[in-house]
C-alpha cells in the first residue's frame, strides 16, 4: 500500500515537475528557422504543401550533435539521408491502406532497433518515423514521388548549411564536448522494445485507416510520442500531459484561428509556436503540447 502510495505521488509530482535543461536558446531558434524559412518558400512560389514537407524535414536540426564540427556535420548527413529514406519508403509503399500499415510496422522496427543499437539521444527515432508516417499517409501519385522527395533532400540540406554555420560559431565559444563512448545495448532488451513498437504503430495506422480519419498519421505519431518515456510511469505521465495539453491547446488554437490569420501571419505564427515547443519540450512536456496542438492545426 505505501509503495503504491509512493508511486501515485510520484506520477502526480512528475505530471508538474519542471526539468532544469543546459539546453541553449539557439537550437530552438535554428529548429524555428529550419521550420519557417521553407514555409515562406512555399508561400512565394504558392506551393505550400512542398514548404510545409520542407518544413518537416527540416526537424532534421534537432539531432546536431554538440561535439566537434567535423562530427556535427558527419551526424546531419547521416540523419538527413535516414530522413530521405525514410520518406522514400513511406510514400512508395502508401498505395494500400494495408500494405502501409504492415510496412510501417517493419520501418519502426528497424528504425528503433537502430536507434538503440547506437544509443541515439532523444529525439531518437521520433523524427525519422514521424517524416515516414506522414509519407505512407499521402494519396499515391507515383508522378510526384521525385519531386516529394527532392523537397526534403531541400529541407535537410538547409537544415545542414545553418547547422554548419552554426557550429563555426558555436565552437569558439563554447568547447565541443567529446563524443560520448559506444556502449552496446542487449540485443534482446533491443528487439523486444522495438517489436512493441512496431505492433503499436502498425496496429494504429491501420485502425485510423479503417475509420477513415482524414489525417491518419497523427494516430501512430501520437502513439509513438507517449511510448518514448525511459519508464513505465515516464509513459503515464507523458500521456496524461500529452490529454491534459491537447486539451488546453485546442482553446488556444480557437483563440488564434478567431484572429482570422492571413497566410503569411500564420507562416510567422508556426515560426514562434516552433521555438516555443523547443524552450519547453526538454522542461515540460505537457506545456509543450499546448502549443504543438495549435501548429499542427496550422500545419494541416
Amino acid at each position: 500500500m505505501k509503495e503504491k502510495y509512493s508511486s501515485t505521488r510520484s506520477l502526480i509530482h512528475s505530471l508538474f515537475a519542471i526539468k532544469q535543461t543546459e539546453r541553449l536558446w539557439h537550437i530552438p531558434l535554428l529548429a524555428s528557422l529550419c521550420a519557417g524559412i521553407p514555409l515562406l518558400a512555399g508561400l512565394y512560389f504558392n506551393e505550400m504543401s512542398y514548404g510545409i514537407l520542407g518544413s518537416t524535414a527540416g526537424l532534421v536540426i534537432l539531432y546536431l550533435p554538440s561535439t566537434s564540427v567535423a562530427n556535427r556535420m558527419i551526424t546531419m548527413l547521416a540523419c538527413s539521408f535516414g530522413f530521405m529514406l525514410s520518406f522514400a519508403i513511406g510514400i512508395i509503399f502508401s498505395f494500400h491502406p494495408l500494405v502501409s500499415s504492415l510496412v510501417l510496422a517493419l520501418l519502426a522496427f528497424a528504425v528503433q532497433w537502430v536507434a538503440n543499437f547506437f544509443r541515439m539521444k532523444l529525439p531518437g527515432s521520433f523524427f525519422f518515423l514521424m517524416i515516414a508516417t506522414i509519407a505512407i499517409s499521402m494519396p499515391f501519385n507515383l508522378a510526384t514521388i521525385a519531386v516529394r522527395i527532392g523537397v526534403v533532400g531541400m529541407g535537410t540540406m538547409l537544415a545542414c548549411l545553418l547547422a554548419f554555420v552554426y557550429s563555426l560559431y558555436i565552437v569558439r565559444k563554447y568547447p565541443p564536448k567529446p563524443v560520448a563512448p559506444y556502449v552496446q545495448r542487449s540485443r534482446y532488451d533491443n528487439t523486444i522494445e522495438s517489436a512493441i513498437l512496431a505492433i503499436f504503430m502498425g496496429s494504429s495506422l491501420l485502425i485510423a485507416h479503417l475509420l477513415k480519419l482524414q489525417n491518419p498519421y497523427w494516430v501512430p505519431i501520437s502513439c509513438m510520442a507517449v511510448m518514448q518515456g525511459v519508464s513505465l510511469e515516464h509513459i503515464w505521465s507523458r500521456s496524461l500531459q500529452r490529454i491534459l495539453g491537447t486539451f488546453l491547446g485546442l482553446g488556444l488554437a480557437w483563440l488564434l484561428l478567431l484572429q482570422q490569420l492571413t497566410p503569411l501571419t500564420i507562416c510567422i505564427s508556426i515560426f514562434i509556436l516552433q521555438f516555443i515547443i523547443e524552450m519547453l519540450v526538454v522542461r515540460h512536456y505537457g506545456l509543450a503540447v499546448i502549443f504543438i496542438t495549435p501548429l499542427t492545426l496550422f500545419l494541416a
